[in-house]
């Protein structure tokens, strides 16, 4: 566990706070925040100590050691702001999506369209495995991203894979939870559960979420360590890949609504001077600059 001082937790509850806010929005990725903030990897290496061995060490060791172990302040700094930004952004964001979805998409795509050269910058040698990776994790992201939804379920075991899944996409850069959701027409079935404190479907999912976050964070954990390079390579590309999903202007081709919530399921992507709106162009442009912007800020902030 690293040494910090009260300021240096405070921005990483930032940090946690631009996580949370960009999870709000079905399409962008926590993951990817926590990516270029630059405490992708020791969220993952802090998630990969949850386990039996955790047990062990307090059994042997104390509260102390654990925490030590666990990294506990890093966590607890970067889930707060996580849970704060949820809480006082959520409604924010919602009618932003509603009222000004072509703008806020605008800096998204910047923001994320700089992240594709933010991680890629981490790649140390570029070779043909490389490049593989990086084309696999291109492709397989933009398929996902333009796949119909599922109809809605309310299968128990159904219900648990998809909180695992959805939970993996979280901390995977380029592709959201609560898109993953929409996808296997889980969403309808957490959200009414939640609705009506259904506590059976909110610990299977939470029991899936659990298991997907632990399994999947010592997966990227082993694969850093190991094949960096590739790994690296295989995010770039699904960040590439998923700006098909926050391109700013889009036809909606149908939608579903969700309690009182109506989410687009089915989109196409148009060009500004064919959308069937107000395109915003200008403005549009203006953010997603801004947005492309701001990761090299916070590159150069955080070299600093």
């Amino acid at each position: 566990m690293r040494d910090r001082n009260p300021f240096q937790y405070l921005l990483l509850a930032l940090k946690g706070m631009a996580m949370g806010a960009a999870d709000v929005v079905p399409g962008v990725s926590g993951g990817t925040i926590a990516f270029i903030s630059g405490i992708y990897e020791e969220l993952i290496s802090s998630l990969s100590n949850i386990g039996p061995g955790l047990f062990r060490t307090l059994a042997k060791e104390g509260i102390k050691s654990t925490w030590k172990e666990l990294n506990g302040n890093f966590l607890l700094a970067v889930f707060t702001g996580i849970a704060i930004s949820i809480i006082s952004l959520a409604k924010l964001i919602s009618w932003l999506l509603v009222n000004e979805p072509v703008l806020l998409w605008s800096f998204f795509f910047g923001l994320v369209l700089a992240s594709v050269f933010f991680v890629a910058k981490g790649i140390k040698r570029w070779n043909i495995a490389v490049i593989l990776m990086f084309a696999i994790g291109a492709v397989l992201a933009y398929f996902i991203t333009s796949l119909p939804p599922s109809e809605n379920t309310g299968s128990l075991p159904y219900l648990f894979l998809s909180g695992a899944l959805a939970v993996c996409a979280m901390i995977l850069p380029g592709i959201s939870g609560a898109f993953i959701l929409v996808l296997l027409g889980s969403y309808k079935t957490v959200l009414d559960a939640v609705h009506e404190r259904d506590l059976i479907i909110i610990a299977t999912v939470g029991t899936g979420a659990v298991f997907g976050l632990l399994s999947f964070a010592k997966l990227l954990k082993w694969m850093f360590g190991h094949y960096k390079n590739i790994t690296l390579a295989l995010l770039t590309g699904f960040i590439l890949g998923s700006l098909n999903k926050i391109w700013p202007w889009k036809e909606v081709l149908s939608t579903r609504v969700y309690g009182d919530k109506v989410i687009p399921v089915l989109e196409k992507n148009v060009w500004p001077w064919v959308f069937d709106g107000n395109s915003q162009l200008e403005w549009a442009v203006l953010l997603s600059i801004l947005g492309f912007c701001v990761i090299f800020v916070l590159e150069r902030l955080a070299s600093r």
